[in-house]
């Protein structure tokens, strides 16, 4: 996203000096700000870089299921960092109004590791155009009878985060063409079966993409989710304990109606 903004502000003549790449860094450490600085360092971008250091005691689970009106631990604590970084770019930009992100990436890729969800097979993911933005399940129940499944469901929680700071948010795989294009990708005859060839899919193309229109070398990196990202790996599972009875039930209180 970062390298498609800065070439288009400079083919509009306009100054890119109005683009900042925030990474989140949680008792500074986290695996995504060694990587960004990276990235950036290889780019030659590495004025736009800017880190944003958190302690880990500001992140509040319990809020983010407040704020996202949901329990699923994965979107929780997802939806706890991403209040962490909002909270601090905030802070620092009291008038900014504008986030851009990649944010449907890995749907639209099949970006997810199949060994995590017993109920799939790569034969099941790579022949199912829309897995991951819609969700499985039956005909038109895809989760559940108050959430839509997939993609849709990360969308509530990326907007009602923005929405929490005075944000706008904007992610171009939403745009139904982006998707349209994902769709038409022929997965199954590009990865012959093969876990491995998948996940390394979606470095492929957008690096493909990224050289052909920008005429940049795109480094690639492997994927982790942004909560693991933020964080040191040794941190992860005392931060992020995947307690879904503690979460849901706490989602139950604030809508139980009171007599």
């Amino acid at each position: 996203m970062l390298l498609c903004l800065y070439k288009l502000l400079l083919n509009e003549g306009a100054s890119p000096a109005r683009l900042k790449a925030f990474t989140l860094s949680i008792d500074g450490d986290g695996d995504d700000a060694r990587q960004a600085r990276d990235f950036l360092g290889r780019m030659n971008l590495e004025m736009f870089g800017e880190t944003i250091e958190v302690s880990s005691t500001a992140l509040d689970p319990l809020r983010a299921v407040a704020v996202i009106e949901d329990y699923k631990p994965l979107d929780v604590e997802c939806a706890a960092v991403n209040l962490a970084l909002l909270a601090g770019i905030r802070e620092r930009y009291p008038d900014w109004r504008l986030l851009v992100d990649g944010d449907g990436g890995d749907e639209n890729l099949k970006d997810y590791p199949i060994e995590a969800n017993r109920e799939l097979t790569i034969r099941s993911v790579v022949n199912n155009r829309m897995l991951y933005q819609e969700g499985w399940g039956v005909e038109s129940i895809k989760h559940s009878l108050t959430y839509s499944g997939g993609y849709s469901r990360g969308c509530v929680r990326s907007y009602a985060c923005a929405r929490q700071f005075g944000f706008d948010g904007f992610s171009p795989y939403t745009r139904p063409s982006v998707i349209a294009v994902a769709e038409a990708i022929p997965f199954a005859e590009l990865t012959q079966g093969s876990h491995e060839r998948l996940y390394a899919l979606k470095g492929d193309i957008v690096s493909r993409g990224v050289q052909s229109v920008l005429a940049l070398e795109m480094p690639v990196f492997p994927k982790r989710r942004f909560q693991h990202g933020s964080v040191a790996a040794e941190q992860v599972a005392r931060l992020f304990p995947q307690n879904e009875t503690r979460y849901r039930h706490h989602f139950e209180t604030l809508h139980t109606p009171v007599a």
